[in-house]
């Protein structure tokens, strides 16, 4: 009975992780070392729960389950400190998200887990880790604890890093983040304790769904370089918008153009040209409000969606945001000047516009002023 309750229980996980697994792969981003991560992560917690079911086959030795048994014990004490690790290497990357650094966080994690190989492979000879007696009965070893504290030590650098960087992270991924490690240290510190429980690997599941509730869902509609919303947010806020105007409750859209982008991409290389969409959206996102929405509209361009009816008011803002780029600008540390084209418009709530057309209107707007800027301005950097 106890064996069908914990396959049961160890099935039911499989099937929740490969729900989140289908949601997460439907927004899986090839070029983001974080989405590779997550799906590792889905992926070896599968494969620990299927070790897990054949680590439960005790009891009898009247047939294979002393085989499946040894067999399900020693691989999850060989992959034990190998998902933690992986956690250590998300929360990295949600911190940093350059993943280009990540190669001196990876040695020491490669160094624990081989160290665990080499004692696992030592000490198994002579039970120290567990032992499965001559009735197939699972009993603990003397170094048990040891795997208990690589994992420990493993989520308590997830959570000092995420703590250490939390104003670097958005109120929700931090709380999520700080999170992931309280159910398998609440299951880790039973398992201790008590002889029997052992409900690590399905605690993990409540962990990785809300992450993936609160981060990795939100990946679907956040641009992986800049950090910002993407053009399927964007189409799908400003669907919203037009469908709740009013005449009291106006709106207005912003789009920008880098101008000369391609110069710098050709001159100083693409990493370059990289980090400067990155200052961009860092210098936009400055001007903003809370309440105020910023997309990248794909490529170079970006677009920014206000809460004002008002057309001064959003004169005032445009305003602001080449204040902000020429302080930018007059400061010594950049190799090269950012120029932006601005398109700007109030959205007419009499016109019935759809929100593509609206954002043509504000294109065509952007692009007389890209014509007007390269008419008027030589190209400095």
């Amino acid at each position: 009975m106890i064996l069908i309750n914990n396959v049961i229980l160890d099935l039911y996980s499989i099937m929740i992780i490969m729900i989140i697994g289908f949601h997460a792969y439907r927004s899986f981003d090839k070029e983001s070392l974080q989405d590779k991560v997550f799906m590792s992560i889905l992926y070896l917690t599968i494969v620990m729960l299927i070790i897990d079911i054949l680590s439960r086959f005790d009891g009898r030795t009247d047939t294979i389950y002393p085989v499946i048994n040894a067999f399900g014990n020693f691989m999850i004490f060989l992959l034990n400190p190998m998902l933690p690790s992986l956690w250590v290497i998300y929360v990295y990357l949600q911190v940093y998200s350059d993943g280009r650094k990540i190669k001196w966080l990876l040695y020491p994690l490669y160094t624990v887990n081989i160290v665990n190989i080499a004692i696992l492979f030592i000490s198994q000879f002579y039970g120290l880790y567990y032992y499965i007696d001559s009735n197939n009965i699972y009993h603990r070893g003397p170094f048990f604890v040891i795997p208990a504290c690589i994992t420990f030590l493993l989520e308590l650098t997830a959570f000092i890093l995420a703590l250490l960087n939390r104003k670097k992270l958005e109120r929700k991924s931090f709380l999520a983040l700080i999170f992931f490690g309280i159910p398998p240290f609440v299951c880790l510190f039973l398992q201790i304790i008590f002889y029997g429980i052992s409900l690590i690997l399905n605690s993990v599941v409540i962990s990785i769904l809300v992450v993936f509730l609160n981060i990795q869902n939100n990946g679907m509609y956040t641009d992986h370089l800049t950090g910002i919303n993407n053009r399927k947010k964007l189409d799908t806020y400003l669907k919203t918008k037009v469908c709740s105007r009013t005449g009291e409750k106006g709106f207005s859209a912003i789009l920008i153009d880098i101008n000369n982008f391609k110069y710098i991409n050709d001159t100083y290389g693409h990493d370059t040209g990289d980090n400067a969409l990155e200052i961009t959206a860092k210098l936009l996102k400055s001007c903003l409000g809370t309440n105020d929405f910023i997309a990248r509209f794909g490529g170079d361009e970006f677009c920014i969606v206000l809460d004002i009816a008002d057309r001064r008011e959003l004169e005032t803002m445009v305003y602001k945001i080449n204040s902000c780029l020429d302080k930018y600008n007059r400061s010594d540390s950049q190799l090269y000047e950012i120029s932006l084209s601005m398109g700007y418009a109030v959205y007419d709530c009499h016109s019935h516009m759809s929100s593509g057309e609206f954002l043509k209107q504000v294109d065509r707007l952007m692009y007389e002023d890209k014509q007007f800027s390269k008419n008027k301005l030589p190209m400095s950097f």
